[in-house]
């Protein structure tokens, strides 16, 4: 459950740093792309613990 909790919170950071890096860089920026990338990763995580 402490897990589950964790990347909880590690997605809803990871959302609001892409979501500030996309506002300030643009949608396209590596910076953006990357992050996004790694949202995708905690999602799956995510998914895999449900």
């Amino acid at each position: 459950m402490h897990s589950k909790m964790f990347l909880l919170g590690q997605i809803i950071l990871k959302k609001k740093v892409m979501y500030h890096r996309a506002m300030h860089f643009g949608l396209t920026h590596s910076s953006v792309v990357a992050c996004s990338q790694e949202l995708d990763v905690l999602l799956n995580q995510y998914q895999e613990i449900n």
